[in-house]
């Protein structure tokens, strides 16, 4: 039913109630309940006929029926209001109707645009946290009213965000899902061999035996091949058979050069292949032992630059400089036949390398106490070398390397108390 049929059908009721009530006033006027008409009475009434009177009882009654007629043209003003009303409604709610389905489009390729632009993690939470802490003064000079304003942009936003990473989680592909599932399986897996690492021999050698059983499925993966080298090491310090350490570090060397070729920004990955080729020197010719020489200090250079907080890096660098300082000129005509440079370092170089392992982490190692007391006694400074003598002496050996430095340590003393 249209507006305008809804008003006339009111105006037809209102007029009609307006007629009854004016039907009841005039029989209420002339007719009272328990009133008898008689004839004596009717004479009664025909003598007392006041023309005057009857007419001031009609004004009255005409201006009851002028205010009532107010009050129902006052009613249907309001009730015309009140269609208005109702109709602007319908249209308010017609419109609702046609937009919502749109703007649930609108949101949804508004979310996805945002899974597709940037993946919001704690790391992107944590970074925004520091760019806000790097800049005190920029906050400081921001409104109370500004401040208010921000938090609450800043709210919603990590809402939306979170929103919007749950529905990306639902929509995550199967392919997707399993290649998170496998990260993560792999990264669990490293955490335990690296914990067996820092353990006794029998959790490296346990290590060692769970790497094998992975290798199939994670030959092509440079963070668990250089693991696999370095268990390789773990067994090459561990065993005393000479034909063994040599299989050992063989296959350790190989799987720390593939994991090298597959990732070169690896700094483990030229950390581990640089001590494959030391421990290879034990077992080569002069003219191997100078080729490996070259090598290690090329990827332990590289794993430096990759890793400058590391002390070990410098322990090994010491190393290298003090053993190519103790080259013997028949060793350093080889290397200039071989290479055309022979490789050059002074003790004073190699010093430098053990006195930043022990700044960067006192107490480092018993064995670089010993190659810091021996330095000394080269360069003369005698006291010196006894300082860090004691110190060597202090720390008990635990690991094979440690036993080898107390050896060198009883000779150095030998010779420094003559």
């Amino acid at each position: 039913m249209s507006h305008f049929e809804n008003k006339g059908l009111i105006l037809g009721v209102m007029a009609g109630t307006a007629g009854i009530s004016l039907l009841l006033i005039w029989y209420h006027k002339i007719r009272r309940p328990g009133a008898a008409v008689s004839a004596p009475a009717l004479l009664a009434v025909g003598e007392r006929f006041d023309p005057a009177r009857l007419q001031n009882e009609a004004h009255g009654e005409q201006g009851a029926v002028m205010v009532l007629h107010g009050r129902q043209l006052q009613i249907l003003e309001k009730l015309s209001g009140l269609l208005v009303s109702v109709d602007e409604l319908k249209r308010e709610v017609k419109f609702l109707k046609e937009a919502l389905p749109k703007l649930e489009e609108l949101v949804r390729a508004e979310l996805q645009g945002k899974g597709a632009v940037q993946r919001v993690s704690p790391s992107h939470r944590a970074a925004r946290r520091r760019r806000a802490e790097a800049a005190p003064g920029a906050a400081e000079t921001t409104s109370s009213e500004e401040a208010e304003s921000e938090g609450g942009y800043i709210t919603a936003h990590t809402d939306t965000e979170g929103e919007s990473e749950e529905e990306k989680g639902w929509m995550k592909s199967p392919d997707v899902m399993r290649l998170e599932e496998e990260e993560e399986e792999l990264f669990n897996f490293l955490l335990q061999v690296d914990s067996l690492h820092k353990g006794s021999e029998d959790d490296k050698k346990e290590s060692f035996r769970l790497l094998l059983e992975k290798e199939d499925k994670y030959e092509n993966c440079a963070s668990f091949l250089w693991r696999v080298a370095r268990a390789y090491g773990d067994l090459f310090e561990m065993t005393t058979d000479a034909e063994e350490k040599k299989k050992y570090v063989t296959d350790g060397k190989i799987k720390a050069e593939k994991a090298i070729q597959l990732d070169a920004r690896n700094a483990e990955s030229h950390q581990w292949f640089a001590i494959m080729c030391g421990y290879m020197s034990q077992f080569e010719s002069v003219q191997n032992k100078i080729r490996n020489g070259y090598l290690f200090k090329e990827h332990l250079d590289k794993a430096i630059e990759l890793k400058p907080q590391d002390p070990f890096l410098y322990y090994l660098n010491g190393r290298w400089c003090y053993s190519v300082a103790q080259l013997s000129w028949i060793e350093k005509k080889v290397a200039a036949a071989l290479f055309g440079t022979p490789p050059t370092s002074t003790v004073e170089e190699a010093l430098q390398n053990f006195l930043k392992a022990e700044e960067m982490c006192p107490g480092y190692s018993k064995s670089n106490y010993v190659y810091l007391a021996k330095c000394y006694k080269d360069l003369g400074q005698k006291n010196s070398a006894l300082k860090y003598c004691d110190s060597a002496l202090s720390v008990l050996p635990v690991t094979n390397e440690d036993k080898e430095a107390q050896k060198d340590l009883e000779a150095l003393l030998l010779t420094l108390k003559l």
